[in-house]
């Protein structure tokens, strides 16, 4: 099947499918909070408006404090970028042509960015039967790389690894000189997150991603940021274009960062949720991989007839077509409201008695 790269904006699998769309969709391919957008940023509209009206502050300064405050890092060790996307291609001009180890299955944009700039990649796959288990290979093959790119949690499989873990694969990488890109986009979903920020003042050979965007629900917005070292940050800044950060962006993003009860209240009912329905799709006779965070894998036996059954009943789940290691083998799933999981489960009923 020819579909995005991507999850949401279902429209494009509809036309990829030539499959006409149904009145009502649910996109269960896109893993923002299902809870949406904290109360306070419909409340605030208007005054939120005025931001628009003048240029966005170059240097992000109010928002920029707001996350040195929230992760007790000073005001140079962070960078907020236009997504984090943006900065994994900031990143990747910094290893134009250089070899790069990914830990694979992984985000795609790590390896288009990379493969932009003419990086010479190796991926390591982990493996399904293993849990996605980090194992040695990966310090063997991290030996004479420039960079790893790491995600936990990993996005598509929802595996967080310890900050033990971590921990040595970044003091391994040091050693060899090997710079460690850890994209921590969806840690803030997990009930115990866990995070390799508190190394940053010891590790100068670590960069830490973080996305605004999902929990809050403001993907339209566009917000991530960086955590590293000074002369990191400013080696990334100075490839950035000037005013990265929409105004819209900074001041919504600052009341975000501050307001730590939408979180809470997310955590706790994705737990709640993940956990349901874990059980009911395991009752079910589904393969569904353990997951830490806002989504998780499960492996039906004919998942592209499945694909296309959910997709034709308004069902739109994440395909894994372009996924190393996965090779479109799974569904990656959102973990929705109550009631649209519940829908989730009648379509997936009905299909079992076809």
């Amino acid at each position: 099947m020819n579909l995005p790269q991507h999850g949401s904006n279902p429209i494009h699998v509809y036309r990829n499918l030539n499959i006409d769309p149904p009145a009502r969709i649910l996109d269960f391919s896109v893993n923002t909070n299902p809870l949406g957008p904290p109360a306070f940023i419909k409340e605030r509209w208007h005054e939120y408006l005025h931001a628009i009206r003048d240029y966005p502050d170059p240097e992000a300064s109010v928002l920029i404090n707001a996350l040195s405050k929230a992760n007790e890092l000073p005001p140079d060790w962070l960078l907020p970028g236009n997504g984090a996307a943006e900065l994994i291609a900031a990143v990747s001009q910094e290893l134009k042509g250089e070899k790069v180890l990914i830990i694979e299955p992984a985000f795609s944009e790590y390896r288009r960015a990379l493969e932009a700039q003419g990086a010479d990649i190796e991926a390591h796959v982990l493996s399904a039967e293993n849990n996605w288990e980090l194992d040695e290979q990966i310090f063997e093959k991290m030996t004479k790389k420039k960079a790893l790119f790491i995600c936990s949690p990993n996005n598509p499989t929802g595996k967080s690894y310890t900050v033990s873990v971590l921990a040595e694969v970044v003091k391994r990488a040091e050693k060899n000189g090997t710079l460690v890109v850890c994209d921590e986009a969806f840690y803030d979903f997990t009930e115990k997150a866990e995070t390799l920020a508190p190394m940053l003042r010891n590790f100068s050979n670590l960069i830490i991603l973080r996305s605004l965007t999902k929990m809050y629900a403001i993907a339209g917005l566009r917000l991530g940021y960086m955590m590293a070292s000074p002369p990191v940050i400013a080696r990334i800044k100075s490839l950035l274009p000037h005013w990265n950060v929409n105004a819209l962006a900074q001041v919504i993003g600052t009341d975000c960062i501050s307001d730590g009860t939408h979180a809470e209240r997310t955590r706790h009912f994705i737990a709640n949720e993940r956990r349901r329905m874990h059980q009911l799709l395991t009752d079910m006779g589904f393969c569904v991989y353990p997951s830490s965070t806002n989504y998780y894998l499960l492996r039906p036996v004919e998942r592209a007839a499945l694909y296309v059954f959910l997709a034709k009943r308004g069902i739109i789940t994440r395909h894994t077509e372009n996924f190393a290691g996965l090779e479109g083998g799974f569904l990656r799933v959102a973990v929705k409201l109550r009631h649209e999981n519940d829908e989730f489960i009648d379509a997936l009923k009905e299909w079992a008695t076809c």
